[in-house]
């Protein structure tokens, strides 16, 4: 195998395998009942109103997320399409799969591990490449047309979380306990998980910047 054909296969491995455990992230995080972040308070809001899945609801929640970019000529890549079906795919799957954690402290356990699983996960897909999530997309987007892109992020999260709330969402002690930890997990994992010669190293510094870490410092010209 040439190494080109290798760092493909790595980086493809490294998406899927990423968007899997933001799957199982997910589903750690609702089984826990100790609170979702802001976009999952809004699935898990909307799926307890319609009946239908929180995976179903990541689905669609996704794809209409994607409508928003066509005005700001946002380009979306395999991972981005990728994530659109695949995230909320494996999160029914490990919410079907897991048990119910039972006692408080198996909650807890659920919360910690879904918080360092999404670390983990975040590093696998932002290392692999191809492209931003759906979410993502829509802040950056915004961003790049001269808004701050704290205000946008955090204009958005806010926005959803309520609208969850409101829903029926959960919000909790790990609503605040993922907001404070995933910006360091991504900030050790991205590093280690960098694969060679992927556009999103060299991404604009608003979109590591989103993730809560401090820039990497680009090694060519952006590609979009």
């Amino acid at each position: 195998m040439t190494g080109r054909r290798a760092v493909l296969v790595r980086r493809l491995a490294q998406l899927y395998i990423g968007l899997a455990l933001y799957g199982l992230g997910i589903a750690l995080q609702v089984a826990s009942r100790l609170g979702n972040d802001p976009w999952d308070t809004l699935h898990q809001g909307l799926a307890r109103q319609t009946g239908l899945s929180i995976g179903t609801w990541i689905i669609i929640a996704g794809a209409l997320v994607m409508f928003l970019w066509i005005p700001l000529r946002q380009r979306p890549g395999l991972g981005t399409i990728s994530n659109v079906i695949l995230t909320g795919a494996f999160a029914d799957l490990f919410l079907w799969l897991l048990p119910d954690p039972g006692p408080l402290a198996l909650r807890w356990a659920y919360l910690v591990a879904a918080i360092l699983v999404g670390g983990f996960a975040t590093g696998c897909y932002i290392g692999a490449g191809f492209g931003p999530g759906p979410r993502d997309g829509l802040t950056t987007g915004l961003a790049a047309r001269g808004h701050s892109l704290r205000l946008v992020r955090t204009g958005i999260e806010v926005t959803v979380l309520a609208i969850g709330w409101t829903l029926g969402g959960t919000v909790g002690i790990g609503t605040l306990l993922y907001a404070v930890a995933i910006g360091p997990l991504a900030h050790v994992f991205i590093p280690l998980l960098k694969a060679e010669r992927s556009p999103l190293v060299v991404r604009h510094r608003v979109e590591v910047e989103f993730e809560g870490v401090e820039p990497v410092v680009p090694e060519a010209p952006v590609r979009r």
